[in-house]
């Protein structure tokens, strides 16, 4: 007997388009889910980029207009993977057409817009999902596991870092994401929301924030035609950056842990470096992207002559996800970071819960962001 469906229309197919579309297409194959998903409809302003990228990702079709994509009845789920600047018009549009709502993150380009959204998709009372892939990844999911389990005691400190060098080169050129109007901020929302996120996850919820955003390289080449790796081509006149090229910050969470968080874009040799550190009372996590299916885990109850940091290879079936995929010892990848989270919110969805992280996770990642801001046009500690 063959399942319901989920049938999503994707707005974006670039970079995170082709993520999200991986994940939709690969997501029945590796979980028994109770919904099939159906990929109808991508949406893309370019019609000949657009029809070419839904043929090679698999959709059924294409759309160049948004609005389409929201006002079809057969789509239930549509998801924003635009700029940041079409997020709020977009998502607002969808909820009050009754639809459920994923969007990639940082959710909003400002608070204001951010606060819309969440409230937009509460009124609706449909659900919601929120591309903080990271979570997901078997190594993170059991990273919390343990500390809800309490076996790091009392959270004394997280120290985030989410580091690359992608635009460290001066002749890169002003593609979107280095302009305000389009990305909302630099470094800052890109890459610390997503170690923001982490922290919320597994530590708490920030109390206070005092923190310092900066710009290296003030002006560069235009952008011509882009690529979907970050990437564009370069011309011979010139604009400005307005956006933060790093942001660091110090945190307090509510539950008196403190944080230190730091992301980059000139961090040059890190290419895609997210790396976190727990330290409790009883012992501390360490994890990074770049080496994403480990998890190293110092256990302070362990005998004295054998203390030290032991690497858990997180791909064991009974933790989390990687019982999904191969044997033992069979890594997975940054991929599978999107293929876990759509399946997560396909179960929720089905069952009558909201997915995790939601638009109300975004919402309160993009306080942290806005406090952050706040605090170095203040110069001062700011309550988040």
């Amino acid at each position: 007997m063959s399942k319901p469906t989920l049938t999503v229309g994707l707005i974006g197919y670039q970079f995170m388009g082709k993520a999200h579309s991986n994940a939709y297409r690969q997501v029945n194959r590796f979980f028994d889910l109770p919904l099939q998903v159906r990929m109808k409809t991508l949406c893309g302003r370019n019609e000949a980029a657009v029809k070419a990228a839904a043929d090679g990702l698999g959709w059924e079709g294409y759309e160049t207009d948004w609005r389409r994509v929201v006002n079809d009845p057969e789509i239930d789920v549509v998801d924003v993977s635009t700029p940041g600047s079409s997020h709020c018009e977009i998502v607002c549009a969808a909820a009050a057409a009754g639809k459920i709502v994923f969007c990639e993150k940082p959710i909003g380009n400002t608070l204001e817009e951010a606060q819309r959204m969440r409230d937009a998709v509460k009124q609706s009372g449909r659900p919601s999902a929120v591309f903080h892939n990271y979570r997901k990844a078997p190594a993170v999911a059991l990273a919390k596991k343990m500390i809800a389990e309490g076996r790091l005691g009392t959270l004394y400190h997280m120290r985030a870092v989410y580091l690359q060098d992608w635009i460290a080169d001066p002749e890169f050129p002003l593609v979107w994401r280095l302009q305000k109007e389009t990305a909302g901020s630099g470094a800052h929302g890109d890459i610390n929301s997503h170690i923001i996120d982490l922290g919320r996850h597994l530590v708490g919820g920030f109390k206070e924030v005092c923190g310092t955003l900066h710009t290296f390289i003030t002006k560069r080449p235009l952008a011509g035609a882009i690529d979907d790796k970050l990437g564009a081509q370069a011309s011979s006149e010139t604009g400005d950056v307005t956006v933060d090229d790093a942001a660091m910050f110090l945190a307090r969470f509510e539950n008196g842990a403190l944080g230190t968080f730091e992301a980059s874009r000139f961090a040059v040799g890190r290419k895609n470096y997210n790396r976190f550190e727990i330290n409790g009372s009883k012992g501390s996590l360490v994890f990074n992207l770049e080496r994403m299916n480990e998890l190293e885990y110092y256990n302070n109850d362990d005998p004295s002559e054998t203390h030290g940091f032991r690497m858990i290879q997180a791909t064991q079936a009974d933790h989390p996800y990687a019982g999904h995929y191969w044997p033992v010892g069979h890594i997975i990848g940054y991929e599978h970071t999107f293929v876990n989270l759509v399946a997560d919110a396909v179960s929720a969805i089905a069952s009558g819960k909201d997915p995790s992280p939601n638009m109300e996770d975004g919402y309160q990642n993009q306080r942290v962001l806005d406090a952050v801001e706040r605090s170095h046009a203040a110069r001062t500690w700011l309550a988040v």
